[in-house]
């Protein structure tokens, strides 16, 4: 079991560290950087900065590539990859931090695929580590079509599922449109581990149009705050316009909150349990902040169980 840490800084809070202690956890995959385009060129973006040194745990750098990176046919792919693993490399010796796999986080299209799978090659000669990229179920259900990275293995992203939209259905996670995919996770021929979300945000709607997903929303500050007016389990409405956050909400705009409960996650393992080929080896949560573990405190062992219903 392991967890993501998607923040640019790196400094464990103590009820972090107690999520951690309490799950027996040793491994923190850890978003180093961004990949995007300025003009035709790839850099990197919002790079991870460590405040204290991640032992004990064992790092994965986890390197997130945006699509329109390798839809620019200008990048050198060889160069990209070199330049990648030299990136990691440096922080890593900076930090003293040991480190024997590379996560790709790619969410690829049929467009990207030719060039996305070549990187993927590049990246895996030139680092001479172990390799894994993240799958989505898409990329799952028509691997014919959307190709299988070269890698030692997958991880499944069992979230981010449905549509944004302002109904009563759940974006990060539909069971319903998770079986409409699942059945083919036992035809896929790479090895599978397990991404599932423990995070929560709230969709900002106006005339039923999206005007932001805002994570961090603190929904007892909510139902305090006489701007906004609760009209049913996950939603509320705007009563009179306000500035919160650094969000401007106009009156009769609706803020729709999802999250992810622990019946969810039952039911997550559940399904999985059935339909994958083989039992994964690591199950690894999505992600690692104070806010999103603060839902969890009841029960801080929740993420122990819920891996060993695999």
């Amino acid at each position: 079991m392991a967890f993501y840490y998607w923040k640019t800084i790196f400094k464990l809070t103590e009820n972090e560290k107690e999520v951690l202690s309490e799950n027996n956890v040793g491994k923190i995959y850890i978003r180093y950087f961004d990949i995007g385009l300025k003009g035709k060129e790839a850099i990197p973006v919002s790079s991870i900065r460590f405040s204290e040194k991640p032992d004990p745990y064992k790092v994965v750098p986890v390197v997130y590539i945006k699509n329109e990176v390798m839809l620019e046919p200008t990048v050198d792919l060889q160069q990209l990859a070199e330049k990648v693993n030299t990136y990691i490399g440096k922080v890593n010796a900076k930090n003293s931090i040991a480190w024997d796999e590379i996560q790709v986080d790619c969410d690829w299209t049929l467009q990207s695929k030719d060039r996305y799978l070549k990187f993927v090659e590049h990246l895996k000669s030139v680092s001479a580590k172990r390799l894994s990229a993240t799958i989505r179920l898409h990329q799952v259900k028509y691997y014919g079509k959307t190709g299988i990275p070269n890698v030692d293995k997958g991880v499944l992203m069992y979230y981010n599922m449905g549509s944004i939209a302002p109904d009563n259905r759940n974006s990060i996670y539909d069971r319903e449109v998770a079986q409409s995919y699942i059945k083919s996770l036992k035809k896929f021929p790479l090895a599978l581990d397990v991404a599932l979300p423990v995070y929560c945000w709230g969709i900002h709607f106006r005339d039923d149009g999206v005007i932001n997903v805002i994570s961090k929303i603190d929904v007892a500050a909510l139902k305090n705050d006489p701007h906004f007016r609760k009209t049913d389990e996950i939603t509320f409405q705007v009563v009179e316009s306000v500035i919160r956050g650094g969000n401007y909400f106009k009156e009769g705009d609706q803020l729709k909150m999802e999250s992810i409960l622990k019946d969810d996650l039952k039911n997550m393992a559940d399904d999985l349990r059935d339909n994958l080929a083989n039992r994964p080896n690591e199950i690894i949560f999505y992600d690692l902040d104070d806010f999103n573990m603060t839902s969890y405190n009841s029960d801080q062992k929740i993420f122990k169980k819920v891996a060993a219903w695999f």
